[in-house]
């Protein structure tokens, strides 16, 4: 089935209103070849991406722009040394997020993370770790990867973790490593499936860049 701009259009209105905890109605969709972009407004960062995952989940959608612009209610507006000592609070209680690696600083709502971690899946929950906290605008997430040799069996250990993926045909998709990337080609039924397989890859040991050229096909016939 061909999905047109309007019906995509339709179903992430619709999914959005789905989401328990958005307020779908400050919030305008638009389609263009398959492209969305989310525009309006939210009370907070974590709202922004959950929104972000809400279209990414329908079908027919081929890349989302979120454009959505965090403006925290009254209640919550809180000053930079506020959220600055709750964002620390947060980290150090996160289990996933290495200690004293992880460096922050607050600006107008806008948290910055600076540091250096050892996998992405470390960055990744020094993120998770903030965004929900109330009064935060945004993050910049500017923690980079310690570099090492990629070992030997890094494109197996991709692999596996593809074929563990409940929701991702891992037959179709092929790995090439070049150095310290991770090179994805093949074919994936969705645009949440494309993002799926390039955090899987950015998860390996070794992988400081994913570089994907995974095509969204729909639905896919038998191997």
């Amino acid at each position: 089935m061909l999905y047109t701009d309007t019906d995509i259009q339709r179903d992430i209105t619709q999914e959005l209103k789905w989401e328990p905890s958005l307020r779908d109605d400050d919030i305008a969709v638009g389609v263009r070849d398959g492209v969305v972009t989310l525009g309006g407004f939210v009370d907070s960062w974590a709202e922004k991406g959950t929104a972000e995952r809400a279209a990414e989940r329908v079908k027919g959608v081929k890349a989302v722009a979120n454009e959505l612009e965090v403006k925290p209610p009254g209640p919550f507006v809180r000053t930079d040394p506020e959220i600055a000592r709750a964002a620390t609070h947060a980290l150090e209680w996160n289990v996933a997020v290495p200690q004293d690696r992880i460096k922050l600083r607050v600006e107008k709502g806008w948290i910055t993370l600076d540091g250096q971690v050892e996998f992405y899946y470390q960055k990744e929950a020094a993120e998770g770790a903030v965004r929900h906290l109330p009064g935060v605008r945004g993050v910049f997430n500017a923690i980079t990867l310690a570099i090492h040799t990629t070992p030997r069996d890094v494109k197996k250990r991709i692999k596996e973790a593809l074929h563990r993926a409940a929701e991702l045909d891992a037959d179709r998709v092929t790995i090439e490593i070049a150095g310290n990337k991770a090179i994805l080609m093949g074919m994936v039924r969705s645009y949440a499936e494309q993002k799926d397989a390039e955090r899987a890859a950015r998860n390996a040991p070794g992988i400081t860049e994913v570089e994907s050229h995974l095509a969204i096909t729909g639905a896919l016939a038998p191997v």
